[in-house]
């Protein structure tokens, strides 16, 4: 479809049969970025089972669509798309472009064209009465063209190695990643990624308790968990459905990151992920990451792909207890897996040092993509490129839906003046100390079976020693209610006690300042006043939770700190 306005003037067709093959054609599109003769098109390629998904994400982004049946009637001067399936025949383009819409070629679909090659290298797909559907075959790697050349020698003659602009967004981000974590409310804790694809295979089809377990079991102070899901499995799910199968672990912390571009800012933000066969793996361990095994699956993945020889390499995921057996990384900084060492795979490589040989066989020409797929697809076009440069794209902060937990379940063990404190979400199964919950924000359930309760400044309804005497009175399960006036001072009034003041003490350490969430404090109070009935203030005690041990110290409340404001 030509345009008028001239003989520079270009159309192009995004053709898309997937919210991720859509999100990749997104990533490749400012190639045109700044240019003013091209009109871009976006189609959906039916035959889909996940085309609804797919609808929904091209509505978000706010492109210009023309029905598949009218585009088959008009003439582009370039088709570009991600998947070589659906009835693309049918498209006419003066011109054809192919890109892969993943991390190279891992799976094996048994289900569709040559149940044994790989997904994306198949010529039941790529060729059209056995010549080459596409002009041009832009691959990630070199491996990717090497095996290409195996499974379909005529395209091989029309691919080129431009790299991943997927890829390219997430390097040029790393440097954002404090940020990233901010955004997420993480601080010191270690953001670990579960990485599920679709299909039988996929981490939540085999594993689909795993979420559940590890917010559950895993302490919320040292760890967050963050669930990666394949768009395609959200769309055969459907938003509603998977949101609800996962209600228990995202009320109990788990985030839920969305399809588009949150995914691939959390895994940036991530400290180690547990993955199943899907691609998405190797962009983590591109970035350093340490990658963990859950795949459970026979017959999907490739073998001697280089998914397959990633998940080789790394450690077996056996649950929480592989997530405690690592060391907290300082200030958020990735952890590594026991026993691993940084490959020299990459070390000359803008990958970095600390990305695995796997990865190295799965990306070619870090940070050039766009530059590269630009001159190519120009090419196509029969056009010179635009004289500005064409720059990757960091990805936008994640937004991510965070549950707050206004009620936690409490390990504490008490050693003389020290104190070690561990909290779970409430609905853990783990033996524990005791429940705490904010007043009067938690459920009511929570709130009658909680020993240590606590409340922030806010309706001015209530002096400290009045709020505290009402909940003794009205919540018989209380022992321990306490003002949180500041995140240094608090008041504490135990049934069996003289009204205690808490002051924490913050830790300074490389050049950053760490403080104690004043209800860990409070719990720590608690603990061991309830082991030391006859210790008397003023007291110092050393709480340790995470990496940090803090200081507090007790002393006897003056009469204006129980008439404070609350």
């Amino acid at each position: 479809m030509r345009d008028t306005g001239g003989d520079q003037r270009r159309s192009v067709l995004l053709a898309f049969r997937s919210a991720v093959a859509l999100h990749r054609l997104l990533d490749v599109l400012p190639v045109f970025e700044g240019d003013g003769r091209i009109s871009r098109w976006f189609t959906l390629v039916p035959g889909s089972r996940f085309d609804l998904e797919a609808l929904a994400a091209l509505d978000r982004s706010g492109a210009r669509v023309i029905d598949f049946d009218q585009a088959v009637g008009r003439p582009f001067d370039l088709i570009l798309t991600t998947s070589p399936k659906g009835a693309l025949a049918g498209l006419s383009g003066r011109a054809r472009a192919l890109l892969p819409h993943g991390a190279g070629f891992n799976k094996a679909l048994r289900d569709e064209g040559s149940p044994e090659l790989p997904s994306g290298l198949d010529p039941a797909y790529l060729l059209s009465d056995g010549v080459p559907w596409a002009d041009l075959h832009g691959l990630g790697h070199a491996e990717q063209l090497s095996r290409l050349a195996e499974f379909c020698p005529p395209a091989a003659t029309r691919a080129v190695v431009v790299g991943d602009p997927t890829l390219d967004r997430m390097l040029e981000s790393d440097a954002r990643r404090e940020t990233y974590r901010t955004a997420l409310g993480l601080g010191e804790q270690t953001l670990l990624a579960l990485l599920s694809t679709w299909g039988p295979e996929s981490l939540l089809s085999r594993r689909p308790d795993l979420p559940a377990e590890l917010v559950h079991r895993l302490p919320v102070d040292r760890y967050r968990v963050a669930l990666l899901v394949h768009p395609n499995e959200t769309g055969e799910r459907s938003r509603l459905d998977l949101t609800e199968q996962l209600r228990p672990a995202l009320r109990a912390g788990l985030l839920l990151p969305s399809p588009h571009q949150d995914w691939a800012a959390v895994l940036v933000a991530a400290d180690a992920v547990v993955t199943d066969h899907g691609s998405t793996a190797l962009y983590a361990a591109a970035l350093g990451r340490p990658v963990f095994d859950a795949y459970d699956g026979e017959r999907e993945l490739i073998a001697g792909s280089p998914m397959a020889r990633l998940l080789a390499a790394a450690p077996r995921f056996a649950g929480p207890e592989t997530v405690r057996a690592l060391d907290l990384p300082p200030l958020g900084r990735p952890v590594a897996p026991p026993g691993s060492a940084p490959s020299a795979a990459l070390e000359s490589s803008a990958l970095g040092p600390a990305a695995s040989g796997p990865a190295a066989e799965a990306f070619g020409r870090p940070g050039e993509a766009l530059g590269l797929l630009r001159g190519e697809l120009y090419r196509l076009l029969d056009l010179t490129p635009p004289r500005h440069a064409v720059l990757s794209e960091p990805l936008p902060v994640p937004s991510v839906p965070r549950s707050a937990a206004p009620a936690l379940a409490v390990r504490a063990e008490v050693a003389g003046q020290r104190v070690r404190v561990e909290r779970f979400p409430a609905t853990t199964d783990l033996p524990i100390h005791h429940l705490s919950a904010e007043h009067p924000v938690a459920a009511l359930a929570q709130l009658r079976s909680a020993a240590v309760l606590w409340r922030r400044p806010g309706s001015g309804r209530w002096t400290v020693d009045g709020w505290a005497a009402h909940v003794l009175a009205e919540l018989p399960a209380c022992r321990t209610a306490a003002a949180v006036l500041s995140p240094e001072h608090c008041v504490l009034l135990h049934r069996d006690r003289d009204p205690l003041t808490l002051r924490l003490t913050a830790v300074h350490a490389e050049g950053r300042i760490h403080r104690l969430d004043p209800p860990i404090a409070v719990s720590a109070v608690h603990a061991w006043l309830g082991t030391n009935p006859a210790a008397e203030p003023p007291a110092e005690l050393t709480c340790t939770t995470g990496p940090f041990t803090h200081r507090l110290t007790l002393r006897p409340t003056r009469p204006e700190e129980l008439a404070a404001e609350l």
